[in-house]
């Protein structure tokens, strides 16, 4: 079998290692790909926006099954240019893939079909939305409605930081068109939780429980990024919780789609914020989390495969999802200025030091080949992944690990996973 991977970043190397481990697979592609993704894929440089060449790629090679990666292909309707080709693909269609593109569209939707979320207002006028700012106070919580590669969630501690957003969004329009319109939202306190799970449209099979670290900085300050780090399981979410996540926020959005006539197939991510031992929804991803796909595949024992088929099949009732009892850490090496600016170029070293470390993985996110050697490529540039008995040996193997790894600027934070450590 061969198998197509659209993306090139740390959950795409993770999801082209668990690919590799598949008894079905002879052989993946990867389209772009990266330099730790070479490694077990052929990579090739079609971009992941032009959908025609990748469909008469999947034609060519004679591709059994493709995995999409990041939201922005889904958010374009890759997954119903595909299907309408025949093709088998994992993923939601455009209109499913709303709830994450249009965060004005997830937020109405939730509140239509009373799934538990924050109070919200959303705003095209930013004379308009300051008012409002002015008026409700901090903390606040301005989102830009579309897609901003995790970075485009402001929570506002003070009222400087909340004008400052709006300005950023609004004004500067720093995502773009992401920014046309903006949510303000009020700041639900708590512990936060991802919860991801396979959905065929009609079952719902959660995965691992697993928690992000967005700030960059130690101690969960600076700016949001796409994640620093994350681990697996979640203590916080407990199998009474699970439970309590399932009706009120999964089973609800999957018949709330249902009711707008759309079938949602493929990887369904809530962002939770438990308050009170009550989920609330922060928002809706409709793809593999980045970094929790690398701890939570690292538990994974079922082949990734028989579960892609299951969905796309639409019998994922049938199949058994099994995962270790292990607990996985990754903690991400990013380059010095994330998420603001940053340097590429920049030689990585040590990587070899760790490649036979027994249950010590490195995921490669923003890398590529430069002169035979491996270099920055990206903001995020390695998620290094560990499984143990327990949390604590877990982030002790990914830590030793990382003290062999160097290149210039390079950054992360000392803290993944210690929320889990002080609930024991």
């Amino acid at each position: 079998m061969k198998v197509l991977v659209i993306g090139g970043g740390g959950r795409e190397h993770a999801i082209v290692w668990k690919l590799a481990q598949s008894r079905h697979v002879d052989k993946i592609y990867c389209s772009p790909g990266n330099a730790g993704i070479a490694d077990l894929a052929e990579c090739i440089d079609v971009g992941t926006d032009n959908f025609d060449a990748l469909v008469d790629f999947v034609k060519y090679e004679w591709i059994d099954l493709t995995i999409v990666g990041p939201e922005e292909p889904l958010s374009r309707g890759i997954v119903d240019a595909f299907e309408k080709q025949g093709m088998r693909i994992l993923g939601p269609s455009k209109k499913a893939a709303q709830l994450e593109s249009s965060k004005v569209f997830a937020k109405d939707f939730m509140k239509r079909y009373g799934i538990p979320t924050g109070e919200y207002s959303v705003f095209s006028s930013y004379v308009h939305a300051e008012n409002h700012v002015r008026m409700k106070g901090t903390p606040i919580v301005i989102k830009a409605e579309g897609l901003a590669a995790g970075k485009g969630v402001f929570i506002a501690t003070d009222m400087d930081e909340a004008i400052n957003a709006l300005k950023l969004i609004m004004r500067d329009r720093i995502f773009e068109d992401a920014g046309d319109r903006v949510v303000v939202e009020e700041c639900l306190e708590g512990e936060e939780a991802s919860f991801m799970a396979f959905c065929d449209g009609k079952t719902i099979k959660p995965m691992a429980s697993s928690q992000d670290h967005k700030r960059v900085f130690d101690g969960d300050k600076g700016l949001n990024t796409g994640g620093m780090g994350a681990y697996s399981p979640a203590p916080v979410v407990t199998k009474e919780l699970e439970g309590e996540i399932m009706e009120k926020v999964m089973w609800p959005t999957l018949r709330g789609l249902k009711a707008e006539g759309i079938k949602y197939k493929g990887i369904l991510y809530a962002g939770l914020m438990i308050k009170n031992n009550v989920p609330y929804v922060l928002e809706f991803n409709c793809r593999l989390g980045d970094p929790e796909t690398q701890p939570v595949l690292s538990r994974m024992d079922t082949d990734l495969v028989d579960v892609a088929f299951a969905i796309t099949d639409e019998k994922l009732s049938e199949v058994d999802i099994q995962w270790r009892p292990d607990s996985s850490v990754c903690v991400v090496i990013a380059s010095g200025g994330y998420p603001g600016k940053y340097e590429k170029g920049k030689i990585i070293n040590g990587l070899e030091s760790i490649r036979n470390e027994k249950d010590v993985f490195v995921f490669h996110a923003g890398t590529s080949f430069e002169n035979d050697h491996v270099v920055t490529s990206g903001g995020r540039v390695l998620g290094v992944t560990g499984l143990g008995a327990d949390v604590g040996t877990a982030r002790d193997k990914v830590y030793h690990a990382i003290e062999k790894i160097c290149f210039e600027g390079m950054h992360y934070r000392k803290d993944i996973a210690e929320r889990a450590l002080k609930r024991k």
